[in-house]
């Protein structure tokens, strides 16, 4: 990786090659080969566009920039980008809201800071702008961040329990 300051000789050969209109990658192959450098292509292109000899926009809305040619030689037509636009937006059908399940224990209402390792994580508030989040912060059910009620709310009616983690114990056998 070359270091960030470049000689001034170099600075001047990268004048000199955009003057004759080369390309960044055809301008980084020629101070290479001139001064033995190894600059890449983006090296030139970020030198040309700190030094102003090169729009930091992209070739194509560069004033001087030669147009794109198809293979007969002629300028290609503009392709239009933002086909998308055109697309007839979708029709929404206002859809029935389903009553919110609630669950017939009273939360604690603790903060993150004052739940324990044990202690339901299952959140209250935070609704509306501004509103403080709270816990329920009852026992949890083994192997669930969430009191049993809880557990049973989040999985939804007739969800299958899946399976639960289970410690296994593994011995170290010496081998020879």
């Amino acid at each position: 990786m070359e270091p960030f300051n470049w000689a001034s000789e170099h600075s001047d050969a990268l004048r000199e090659f955009i003057a004759l209109r080369l390309s960044c990658s055809e301008a980084a192959a020629a101070i290479n080969r001139k001064f033995g450098t190894f600059y890449t292509r983006n090296a030139v292109l970020g030198r040309a566009r700190r030094m102003g000899l090169m729009a930091s926009g992209s070739p194509e809305s560069s004033p001087g920039a030669i147009p794109a040619l198809n293979g007969l030689g002629r300028g290609r037509p503009a392709e239009p980008r933002s086909f998308w636009l055109h697309r007839p937006m979708p029709v929404f059908e206002r859809t029935e809201t389903e009553p919110l399940r609630c669950v017939e224990i009273e939360p604690r209402h603790l903060s993150l800071v004052d739940l324990g390792r044990r202690d339901c994580r299952y959140p209250y508030g935070g609704d509306e702008e501004g509103e403080a989040i709270t816990f329920c912060g009852h026992p949890r059910r083994p192997g669930s961040s969430y009191c049993t009620p809880h557990f049973h709310l989040s999985r939804g009616p007739g969800a299958p329990l899946g399976c639960t983690a289970q410690i296994v114990r593994l011995r170290v056998i010496e081998t020879a």
